[in-house]
Parts: C-alpha cells; structure tokens; sequence
C-alpha cells in the first residue's frame, strides 16, 4: 500500500526553499499580509489549474473567487489557452506571478501546490486526476468521471487509499433547488417512488475525418495522451467535438447525462437495490468522426421493482408541460405525485410539495454555495464534499453500463455492490480500455 503523503499545509510549512524556484526573493505586499479580505498567504490552499478552455478557465475564475485559495499555476497544451489563462489570473491578482505551463506534470512536480482542477477531455481526466493524488494533490475533476468502468473504481480507491479529497464538478449539487428536490425524495414527500425517468441532451453526428497538419501552438501527442494515436484532423482538439469521439469520450449519455444522473445519486440509492437488468437502442454514427452513441434509450430494472427509463432528448416526445422546457432531468414518479430536478432547480407535481417545510427528522443534505469554494474549505478541513468520489462512481456507472448495453446489443445484468458484470464475459472485458503507452494508471 502506497503511504499517503502529509497534509498540504503541514508539507508547506517545512518546505523552506528547498525547491529552486522558491529561493527567489519574496517581497510581502498588503494580499500576501491578508488585507482585502483575503486570508495570509501562509493560510491559503495552493492550486493549479490543468487544461483551461473554457469550463476550466471558469472553474479557476472561481477558485481566484474564494479569499482562502490562491491559483499560481495554469496548464494547456494549447499555447494561445495557456497565455489567456495566465492574463486573466495575473489581472486577477494584479501581479504577473501565474506560471503557465504546457506539460501538467510540470503542475503535479511543483511542492507547494496543494490542490488542481482538472478541466481535461474526458479521457484525461481519471489519469490526471490519480497521478496528482499520487503527488500529493487534492483534486477537483470535471463530469464526467471516466471513459472506462475500470477507471473510474481506480480513481475511487486511489483517493481512499491516499486520503485525498476529491470534489466532481457536478456543480448542480450547488444549486439550493437541486438539494431542496433530493431531500424531498429522500424524505419520503413523493410516497413509494414508483418510477424514474431521466433526459439529456443527446449527443451529435459529424466531425471531419480529413488529416491535416497539426498546428504548430498544440502539443498534439499530449493532447491524446493515453487515447488511441490517430492522424490530426483538427475537429476532435476544438470545440469540444472530442465529446462525440469514443476515443476520447462516450458522449453525452456522460458528457450532459452526468448532471441529471448525479442528481439521481444524490435522491435515490441505486447501488443498495440490488443487480439491475439493463437493455436499450440507439445509433452508433458511420460517417464523419462522431462515434458516440446518439438517439439511446434504455430501461433499467431494480430488484425492488422500480423502472428507470434513461433517453437521450428528443428520443420520444414530452407530453408534461412542465418537463418540456427543461433539456434535462430525473423525474422520480410516486404514490404521492412527482419531482424531476434538473440542472438548475426542481418542479413537482403538486406543486405544494415544495411548500411543505422539512422537519428535523426529515433528510437534510450537505449545504454548499459554490463548487470550488467547498472544494477550498474540503482541502482545509478535510471534510467531505458535496460531491463525493463515491457518488461520481455510482452516477458514472449508470452512462457506462448503458453505453454497453447498446454497444454490444443485448441486456446485461449489473451487480453494483461487487461493481462487476453477471454472465457476459464481453461486458466484463470493455470494463477496461486499454491505454497508450507510456500512460498507465
């Protein structure tokens, strides 16, 4: 067993200037002091920020939000990313002292970080993830978790066995409506939960297959990274069509999926009702780049004799008002009416379900105002998320196991508590995917 390294802050205190780079002169100004109501530099949690397109860069905004963190460090094999990210922390901080690296290795080998985002294509996001909690990081990860089953329980245990705090980018757990929605049907508001049904947006077609020269600013073979090598054809690095590409992704039955099914985790506890039977349809594209499964739709069966339905929106028409306008959503169906949350907030049928107050015996839902901000205060007190490791696997397993059931075009059975296939030694085998070398988890 791999020996957990020290708390971040007790590493920091005895690092002195062992490191090169910190032997520099240090000269205290009035926010390394803590004025302006930031706490002392001493005090604050350390980050970086791995790949900053857009979700990342947002993602770092708000870490520089939070008055006991302070961001040091950006990461993207895009330069022109890289340098955008370094401009906006440093006009954040009002100095130029952002590093802005292209290899996030060279984030993971700095001693005095304590915590990264990783804002990564999917494909990165568990190996970066393990290989920072293996430097001694605690991390933020964004939705989805994993491109393989097998990854995503790596990413889980790595964090138990190194006792790292692990925040998923779920940030709908954020959104008071969204917890106010998940403990009403924890606390029993809908009767006996009858049904569920959840919406996603549905993945897209296309994508160029064309090989072109690969531009002179992209590190492109990091850019892959453990993904299959293939020619450079410009569509899967930009944009985000790589979400669409099965190299690099499975597509939005994760991708979007993963706030709906997070949120489905957080108001029902799937993996105690023992192994689901689960069957669906869909289209696998054959022209263009796009391989991501489009159009599913599939049924999950519990052992207590509830029925899931998960399809991608648009699949079959919306005959609820109230659901058509939304693009995404868990609608739990009880003896007492119905609740869907959705990424943003929550509706119900009645509607007084909503006003009835919850007790002190009811259930009561961790309180979080802001993603990151939990993520700093978890990194500090070593408290436990809102949105935990253990609940990124679970809601994960759902797009993964579904995934499946289309790609091999059968039903498969699913025992969550072993976390393993019954019967189908196919299913077993794409658990994994295999990795580019030099990369392994």
């Amino acid at each position: 067993m791999q020996k957990p390294v020290a708390h971040p802050f007790i590493r920091r205190r005895f690092l002195g200037s062992t490191a090169g780079w910190l032997a520099a002169p240090y000269f205290l100004t009035s926010t390394a002091l803590g004025a302006e109501g930031r706490a002392k530099a001493s005090e604050r949690v350390v980050t970086g920020y791995i790949a900053v397109g857009p979700r990342g860069l947002q993602n770092a905004r708000e870490q520089m939000s939070c008055s006991d963190a302070q961001v040091v460090a950006v990461c993207d094999v895009w330069k022109a990313v890289r340098e955008r990210a370094k401009a906006v922390v440093d006009q954040g901080y009002g100095n130029k002292d952002c590093a802005a690296y292209a290899d996030f290795r060279d984030i993971l080998a700095r001693p005095d970080i304590d915590a990264v985002g990783v804002g990564s294509p999917d494909h990165w996001h568990v190996p970066m993830s393990v290989m920072a909690m293996k430097a001694g990081k605690d991390v933020h990860v964004e939705k989805p978790l994993g491109v393989s089953i097998a990854e995503d329980i790596a990413c889980r245990e790595t964090a138990r066995r190194l006792g790292r705090v692990v925040q998923y980018g779920t940030e709908a757990r954020s959104m008071g409506n969204c917890r106010l929605g998940c403990e009403l049907v924890r606390s029993g508001r809908l009767g006996q939960v009858k049904e569920i049904r959840v919406k996603a947006p549905n993945s897209a077609r296309g994508g160029n297959t064309r090989p072109m020269p690969v531009p002179q600013e992209l590190d492109y073979d990091l850019w892959l990274g453990p993904a299959p090598w293939r020619p450079y054809t410009g569509c899967p690095t930009s944009g985000g069509a790589w979400f669409h590409c099965y190299d690099y992704a499975i597509g939005f039955i994760a991708g979007w999926g993963a706030h709906p099914l997070d949120l489905l985790v957080w108001a029902y506890d799937l993996h105690t009702l023992g192994p689901w039977e689960v069957e669906g349809t869909g289209v696998i594209p054959t022209e263009g780049r796009h391989d991501a499964v489009i159009d599913w739709n599939c049924t999950l069966r519990f052992s207590n004799g509830v029925t899931m339905n998960y399809q991608a929106w648009g699949v079959t028409p919306e005959t609820e008002p109230k659901l058509a306008r939304l693009g995404n959503y868990t609608q739990f169906i009880g003896t007492e009416g119905w609740l869907a949350v959705y990424y943003g907030g929550m509706c119900c049928e009645p509607d007084a379900l909503r006003t009835v107050p919850l007790g002190p015996n009811d259930v009561h839902l961790k309180e979080s105002y802001g993603q990151e901000a939990d993520f700093i205060k978890c990194v500090r007190t070593r408290e436990t998320p809102v949105s935990p490791i253990g609940d990124a696997v679970r809601s994960d397993t759902v797009s993964h196991v579904c995934d499946l059931a289309i790609r091999l075009g059968r039903p498969l059975k699913w025992d969550p508590l072993k976390e393993e296939f019954l019967g189908d030694a196919d299913a077993a085998r794409l658990m994994r995917r295999p990795m580019r070398e030099p990369w392994r988890l």
